[in-house]
């Protein structure tokens, strides 16, 4: 039976309080993978098989193995304690699918941008967004086998990112990775909500 917040029982332990984040990147950059690895329930995804429609249209440069695409978003949550959990979208990668953006943010404290150092462009649609909308974001370099290593400070140079954006490292198949990623970003949110809070009040 549901509750509303005035009929809930005496006595009955508060409800945790929900925190909504965001995965983003590029086609094939690895947010379901994340979002999977790091749910403590069966994710929900909306993964639809590529077919010839996309040819010309996606590209699988780098990617050529992936069989299919997200076109609405993935879906997971995590409980960190008896009151926070935290629910993780996984957004589309493909410009077509961008209209749902707008609704997946709705409500978001920050974003994690995944990025594929072989296709490192990917990442600028996702961070001119964020940029845009002023949510805190951390970019986690996922580290796909065989490609070529850089520094965090040359991925920080080469996306032009501003100084305080956190750059990590993760691999999105494993769990304890992902979650770092998403302590990374928790913890950058809340420095930057403080640094507004006192940006206002001065």
């Amino acid at each position: 039976m549901d509750f509303g917040p005035s009929e809930r029982p005496a006595g009955a332990a508060p409800l945790p309080t929900a925190i909504k984040i965001l995965i983003a990147g590029g086609f094939g950059v690895g947010k379901t993978t994340m979002v999977g690895a790091v749910s403590e329930t069966r994710p929900l995804r909306t993964e639809e098989v590529l077919t010839e429609t996309g040819v010309g249209i996606d590209d699988l440069s780098g990617v050529e193995q992936k069989g299919t695409t997200t076109v609405a978003m993935d879906f997971g949550r995590i409980t960190i304690s008896d009151d926070l959990v935290l629910y993780v979208f996984g957004t589309p990668g493909q410009d077509r699918f961008w209209f749902v953006w707008d609704e997946l943010a709705l409500g978001a404290i920050g974003a994690v941008v995944l990025a594929d150092t072989r296709r490192l462009a990917d990442c600028f649609p996702s961070i001119d967004y964020f940029e845009g909308r002023g949510t805190p974001f951390v970019v986690a370099v996922n580290c796909f086998e065989g490609a070529k290593e850089y520094r965090l400070d040359e991925v920080q140079v080469a996306l032009n990112l501003d100084p305080g954006v956190p750059v990590v490292l993760c691999d999105a198949r494993q769990r304890e990775s992902s979650k770092e990623v998403l302590i990374t970003l928790l913890e950058h949110a809340m420095k930057t909500r403080e640094a507004r809070r006192r940006a206002a009040a001065d």
